[in-house]
């Protein structure tokens, strides 16, 4: 069973930064794509950032240029850096892994708070 642990959470201020990390207990390269979604309470879970094996990644409108998704292949971990932080960004980040079969994996979700 794969297993997705995130971690790097917190609080921060706005305009503060974090790094997510996502430790995966299989090689990354047998994934179609690994990923960060969020998700707020009452709200549908929304694709953040998406690194796929071939290709380029792609982000949300809402982070593009503020946060930034790579992976260490060696180490088997996705990291999902975030800067210049805004209150709306606050949500449960999870981190996802799609199989090449449409399946899909996740993390157990890390909490990011953005608040003065």
């Amino acid at each position: 069973q794969v297993q997705l642990v995130e971690s790097g959470g917190g609080l921060v201020q706005p305009g503060g930064s974090l790094r997510l990390s996502c430790a995966v207990s299989e090689s990354i390269f047998m994934f179609k794509a690994m990923g960060w979604y969020r998700q707020t309470p009452g709200s549908q879970r929304e694709l953040v950032a998406q690194r796929p094996r071939y290709g380029s990644s792609i982000y949300a409108d809402s982070v593009k240029g503020r946060f930034t998704i790579s992976s260490d292949v060696v180490k088997n971990t996705v990291f999902l850096q975030m800067d210049n932080l805004k209150p709306e960004d606050t949500a449960t980040y999870y981190c996802n892994a799609e199989e090449p079969s449409g399946s899909h994996y996740w993390g157990q979700g890390t909490q990011v708070t953005v608040s003065s």
